[in-house]
């Protein structure tokens, strides 16, 4: 996530509705618990005007790759399902020394994209918010979404810590991702504004335990959307920057000095299938913003990643939201971070965060981390141990500071068990 994509969305809470920008963090940056809120975003049946025609769209996208219209039925998609989607999840590796430092450092978010505003559930698109004084609207019928649209009070800033150096051995699961967007490649040496980067998280391969090769980030990190196609020349630095040897403007001249695990290309990628149907731009297609790589060593030592590292982090998919208490990590680039630095934010308990009241709210937690940091891994304790629960996706840059990333739920888990088992 190093480019930062703007935008204004509405948050409609119990305290009434407050005009917020949402920063898309691009790259250059049934709940559990049954609430109501993620119950009715997993099952309801009827939607407001704007959730309709965003459905509508959505549909249309869909039918073009294949998908299912409901976007429920992702979740009972079987391995032969997502194998007949994931046809195009190959990916060549970027050659031998592609990735020099310069290029690396040089990487930088895109330039601000601001699509239209989405309105609020129960507003027409393009309509303007209702004043705060109006009287209130009767109760929705229990079919229909919550009446705050699945969103609550935007979270308060939580100022992001840099990790000291050296980092922390069990911080090594986190590094940065660098790749070209489509149509970017180039071998020139010298057109070195191309190169865009993103955040990920090493997590643990259910078929290949203790030999993990796949790495967590956000869908947009892997590909650009509907009517574009996957990232090129992606490779993975983890534990980037450990002994902050490129800190405060330091050039080395050892490639183990800022990569000291090496760098690992993606061999094959999968992104969700909303986002790669529907994503592009900050709205919807965020509440599945997510992606999985696999990675292979630019030098093999015949160890997976996860040897390498020394750690993996299991997935938690359907995590009770009011359970949690998320830190999130990452390397934010954008102003004031100059993306060479481990961060990390502790949010706490998640509020819920919505575009489209009928698809699980997104979590949100208080975080002034930047472009750069898109992927980056969230954590929740399980079982008295760190388990990944979401990863960045959304921002907010203005007088408050947040981030928000998608609740992994069924469909996720569905991709992920296929790509595990694909490997």
């Amino acid at each position: 996530m190093s480019s930062i994509r703007r935008t204004q969305r509405t948050f409609r809470a119990a305290l009434g509705a407050s005009a917020l920008a949402l920063t898309l963090l691009g790259t250059s940056a049934c709940g559990p618990d049954n609430s109501p809120g993620d119950a009715a975003a997993t099952g309801a049946t009827g939607a407001a005007s704007t959730t309709a025609a965003t459905t509508a769209a959505a549909t249309a996208g869909a039918a073009g790759l294949g998908l299912p219209a409901n976007l429920a039925d992702l979740k009972k998609w079987k391995a032969a399902d997502w194998e007949k989607w994931a046809k195009d999840y190959a990916a060549p590796a970027a050659a031998k020394g592609y990735w020099t430092l310069e290029k690396l450092l040089s990487a930088k978010p895109v330039d601000a994209l601001k699509p239209p505003t989405p309105a609020p559930a129960g507003q027409p698109t393009g309509q303007a918010p209702q004043p705060t004084s109006q009287a209130p609207q009767p109760a929705q019928p229990t079919t229909q979404p919550p009446a705050d649209g699945g969103n609550d009070a935007p979270p308060q800033t939580v100022n992001a810590q840099a990790a000291p150096h050296p980092y922390a051995k069990n911080l090594a699961v986190f590094g940065k991702i660098f790749f070209d967007k489509p149509g970017a490649e180039t071998t020139d040496p010298g057109k070195l504004g191309q190169h865009y980067v993103c955040s990920g998280t090493v997590v643990a391969d259910p078929a290949h335990p203790g030999k993990s090769n796949l790495v967590w980030t956000a869908g947009h990190c892997a590909h650009q959307g509907k009517d574009s196609t996957f990232n090129s020349n992606i490779v993975f630095i983890p534990d980037f920057n450990a002994g902050g040897d490129v800190s405060n403007g330091k050039r080395p001249t050892e490639v183990s000095q800022y990569a000291p695990f090496g760098a690992w290309d993606a061999a094959n990628y999968v992104t969700s299938p909303v986002w790669k149907a529907e994503g592009g731009e900050v709205g919807p297609a965020a509440q599945y913003d997510f992606a999985i790589l696999r990675v292979k060593p630019e030098n093999d030592s015949g160890k997976s990643l996860e040897e390498t590292v020394g750690g993996a982090l299991p997935v938690w998919f359907n995590a009770p939201r009011d359970q949690l208490s998320i830190t999130n990590y990452g390397y934010p680039a954008a102003p004031p971070f100059d993306g060479r630095e481990l961060n990390y934010c502790q949010g706490g308990k998640p509020s819920r965060m919505s575009f489209d009241p009928t698809r699980p709210p997104m979590l949100a937690i208080g975080c002034s981390m930047t472009g750069g940091s898109s992927g980056g891994g969230w954590l929740a304790t399980k079982d008295g141990k760190p388990a990944l629960v979401s990863n960045v996706s959304v921002g907010n840059d203005g007088a408050q500071k947040y981030q928000a990333g998608p609740y992994l739920d069924d469909v996720a888990a569905g991709l992920y068990d296929f790509f595990s088992k694909k490997g």
